[in-house]
């Protein structure tokens, strides 16, 4: 990489980014092999081209490269999303939420040059200390490029993108993309501007915790009421999210490598679990819930990575996402220990609390998905369709990506923290120390977990408990499977009812908290009072004129 220095760096953060992005692209390429049946060339031109920026804007060391290639994927993402049926007003809603971001990217880099004359980015380091009144063009300058971080990575107000292309977008799309490469970049991009481009303070780092807070509970509650399960996975792309943020916002080495190393889990679990879903859509041509049900043994490798993945995003030990989210409270811990401001200290305690609270609804949401599409009963259409596992294309992504959660979980500090997560903070990982995970020990927990599951298998073998299959009943009535069959899509639907949470659900589904909807509703009215002015009247031009200039005389007066 010396050759193309200074306009290209590699260094310890960006490097292992580079190779996972290869490994991601390498996995979507073989899943669509089998699943992608119409314009080949053109999207694996579009996946091609999209791994190439991808790498340049990670290795980029100039501001004005990074901007090219970060515009040049807003267009790949949307040429990417419109190969799904019915994606075009998804694919046009990403583009201009992303690209209206890109705007404010281009703002905040014009600057960063301004303070500082250069574009390389190895040579900035701007200091946000409230020294003096200037402190509050930096400011802008910083909050500029975070406003297009949060549009990339999907974090609120920005995220309404995710769910909808989520939804309408084809599976390995939405996989390759919103769930792993643009978390990558956006997440990238923000930790590389806090921790080399900016000397952040306390107000910016309060501001990353909040929308991090507000993200992850907001989006999970959303989450809890889908009966999509692809804009179920959408909003959870979303609430992951706010835990990297919040790890960000903390400030202090621990929270960073938890919100780097939760990036990263993030992109593994996140894929497999889209690409499962893909499995049980291939098969079943639905992601409906209401419409699924019983595919564990009919599917048994797609439903094992399912598994493995829903326990990863959930944070349940010895996982990998149970470690990084470990790392981002520790982070906010220390941050509360670490400031002498009540009020801040209060802040960041209930950021904490909503970090938990939010990982306890994930897990509640993920049990609902796994019973909708894989425990549940069968409807009785699906009983008399024979279901199979798909090609070994499609599982064997599925189980590497499990794979990798189970062993980035139990070998966390040998493997991904030691490698990966660590170095990549220099020289700020020094300040860490080997005991930061506290009392958990991965290797010792797993070996009792495992130990506890083979002696509940010795028990249950011991018993010989059998089972009986009987005709359904319900008021000593035969009903049928259709009558008694319960369906995941009904778990937590009572939420909406509670008074508090119902008027923000029937707000939040006719597009209040929009950001894209609202300004379109906006922009619309302005062109239709414009509209409603220039009616072809020629009297009302002539008072318009009369009007215009004696504001002008006015103006010019004073």
């Amino acid at each position: 990489m010396e050759r193309f220095y200074p306009y290209f760096k590699l260094d310890n953060l960006n490097s292992f980014i580079a190779g996972f992005i290869i490994l991601f692209s390498f996995l979507i390429i073989l899943y669509s092999l089998k699943f992608i049946k119409r314009a080949r060339f053109q999207y694996y031109t579009y996946i091609i081209l999209t791994t190439i920026c991808s790498l340049g804007v990670v290795l980029a060391n100039n501001l004005i490269i990074l901007l090219i290639l970060w515009g040049f994927l807003g267009l790949t993402l949307y040429l990417l999303i419109n190969f799904g049926k019915d994606a075009s007003a998804a694919a046009k809603k990403t583009f201009i939420i992303v690209g209206g971001s890109d705007c404010l990217m281009i703002l905040g880099i014009g600057i960063i040059y301004y303070l500082t004359g250069t574009f390389q980015m190895d040579k900035i380091q701007i200091s946000l200390t409230p020294k003096n009144l200037n402190t509050l063009t930096p400011i802008f300058a910083y909050l500029c490029l975070a406003i297009a971080c949060f549009a990339k990575a999907g974090a609120m107000p920005l995220h309404t993108w995710i769910p909808d292309c989520a939804e309408n977008a084809l599976v390995p799309v939405t996989a390759f993309l919103p769930a792993s490469l643009d978390k990558l970049l956006g997440i990238y991009l923000l930790a590389r501007m806090s921790l080399n481009l900016f000397l952040t303070n306390q107000l910016i780092n309060l501001i990353l915790l909040i929308v991090g807070a507000v993200t992850v509970i907001s989006a999970v509650m959303m989450a809890l009421i889908q009966h999509n399960a692809k804009r179920l996975l959408g909003y959870h792309a979303v609430s992951q999210v706010g835990y990297m943020v919040l790890g960000i916002g903390t400030a202090n080495p621990i929270g960073i490598a938890g919100a780097i190393f939760h990036m990263l889990n993030n992109t593994i679990y996140k894929s497999c679990l889209f690409l499962t879903c893909g499995n049980v859509e291939y098969k079943k041509e639905t992601a409906e819930l209401d419409q699924l049900g019983g595919l564990a043994k009919f599917m048994p490798i797609s439903y094992i990575s399912f598994l493995v993945a829903s326990l990863s995003i959930s944070g349940v030990p010895p996982f990998n996402g149970f470690v990084s989210k470990w790392m981002i409270y520790q982070g906010l811990i220390r941050t509360v220990g670490s400031t002498q401001y009540v009020v801040y200290r209060v802040l960041v305690l209930l950021c904490l609390v909503s970090a938990m609270f939010g990982s306890g609804l994930t897990l509640a949401s993920f049990l609902k998905l796994t019973h909708a599409i894989f425990l549940g009963q069968r409807t009785e259409e699906q009983t008399n369709q024979r279901t199979n596992e798909v090609s070994w294309l499609m599982f064997i992504p599925c189980i590497i990506l499990a794979i990798l959660c189970i062993i980035f979980g139990v070998f966390a500090f040998q493997i991904p923290l030691k490698y990966f997560i660590l170095p990549s903070l220099a020289p700020h990982y020094l300040l860490l120390t080997t005991d930061f995970l506290g009392i958990w020990l991965p290797n010792l927990a797993t070996f009792l977990i495992l130990l506890g599951l083979i002696l509940g298998l010795i028990i249950f073998g011991i018993n010989k408990i059998s089972f009986r299959e009987d005709d359904l009943y319900l008021g000593s009535e035969t009903k049928a499977l259709e009558v008694s069959r319960v369906s995941g899509v009904e778990f937590y639907n009572t939420i909406k009812e509670l008074n508090l949470l119902k008027k923000i659900y029937l707000k939040a589904e006719k597009g209040y908290f929009d950001i894209y909807e609202q300004t379109k509703k906006f922009i619309f009215k302005i062109g239709g009072f414009l509209q409603f002015l220039h009616n072809g009247v020629l009297p009302t031009y002539l008072v318009w004129c009369l009007l215009g200039m004696i504001v002008l005389f006015l103006v010019l007066r004073y």
